[in-house]
């Protein structure tokens, strides 16, 4: 169904549209005309706001829940008065303070975020949710010990004093030599280069160096460094906070929808690849309701923002996950500076 552009209705149904759209964002109740006539400065009928808000049901742009009930906004609705009609408001002193003060310190990064992830949940009173910057420690040394014979542990060792492990499994037993050559060669070679960047190199280093170590080596040598490369591109770290405040007095009256929704917030895959498509974002993107898959039965929105490291390069997204009628035009902007905060800190 083709939606009414803001630009072409009338002044009357823009002010009834708005009204319905913010009384359902502040209470969560749908909104009848006799409401509408009581308590705004329209100046119109019960009568003539009723016929107003029938046109824009008919639209798509409002829904009656029941017979009797008032109005509320469809998603489509909502998207609408996001994109056209939403008055972004300022962040007080106070809430940008509750954020940047969560960044201060000199501890992980991990650390930062899940505080952050935390201050911005209580401030939005949504779930907040990170996805934390995929680390690629530079190489400093690497091992292989077996296990047995055909287990083979492969240990990393990063020049800021990470130590990752990866088991592989072998077709044939492996003599020590192997092991040691293999673990001689990545260090030798890749040393002080990241994962990603030995992967690349390492077909050709390889080829180069085929005379100077042997097939066993270099087979372990080619699939330890894989292991650890798409294991690490596979594992999107995320941090979740604050799922209590979708337990709401409006949501207690829809358990099964709330049950939905923490449900999908276990599917931290599927999250993170939501997340994901926001990184393209120059800002904050909004998903509505069935926008995105993941939250189309629950009913729920996110708002989220990407942030950056000091190469303006875009390490994570942050963002927010709560119902559809959440209050977008406070939520937004607490989303948008708590991102140029992350990304002033990683600077």
């Amino acid at each position: 169904m083709a939606t009414t552009p803001i630009s072409d209705m009338d002044d009357r149904t823009r002010d009834v549209f708005r009204i319905v759209v913010e009384s359902y964002i502040d209470s969560g109740a749908p909104v009848g005309s006799r409401t509408i006539s009581k308590t705004s400065d329209l100046n119109l009928s019960p009568a003539s706001i009723r016929n107003v808000m029938q046109d824009l049901e008919e639209i798509g742009l409002l829904a009656a829940p029941h017979t009797s009930a008032g109005r509320m906004p469809t998603e489509q609705g909502l998207r609408l008065f996001v994109d056209g009609m939403m008055q972004v408001a300022e962040l007080s002193q106070e809430e940008r303070a509750a954020i940047e003060t969560q960044l201060n310190g000199n501890g992980p990064i991990e650390d930062a975020l899940a505080a952050a992830t935390t201050a911005l949940s209580g401030l939005s009173a949504c779930a907040g949710v990170v996805m934390v910057p995929n680390r690629e420690p530079k190489l400093k040394q690497c091992s292989f010990v077996r296990l047995s014979d055909r287990q083979i542990l492969a240990v990393l060792v990063g020049e800021d004093g990470s130590v990752e492990n990866r088991l592989i499994e072998t077709d044939a037993p492996l003599p020590i030599s192997a092991l040691e050559e293999a673990g001689n060669f990545i260090t030798g070679r890749f040393a002080g280069r990241n994962l990603s960047e030995a992967f690349s190199a390492m077909g050709e280093e390889i080829a180069r160096e085929r005379a100077a170590i042997d097939s066993a080596s270099a087979d372990l040598v080619a699939r330890g460094i894989a292991t650890w490369s798409k294991d690490s591109a596979a594992r999107p770290v995320l941090i979740v906070r604050g799922q209590a405040n979708l337990l709401d007095n409006e949501a207690v009256a829809d358990l099964e929808r709330v049950r939905q929704l923490l449900g999908e917030l276990e599917e931290m895959q599927e999250i993170a690849s939501l997340l994901d498509s926001a990184r393209e974002a120059r800002s904050t993107r909004i998903f509505i309701g069935a926008e995105n898959n993941l939250f189309s039965l629950s009913g729920s929105s996110v708002i989220a923002a990407p942030y950056r490291d000091g190469q303006g390069r875009v390490v994570g997204v942050i963002g927010v996950i709560g119902p559809t009628r959440l209050n977008y035009g406070r939520v937004v902007p607490m989303v948008d500076f708590t991102a140029r905060s992350l990304t002033r800190l990683l600077g």
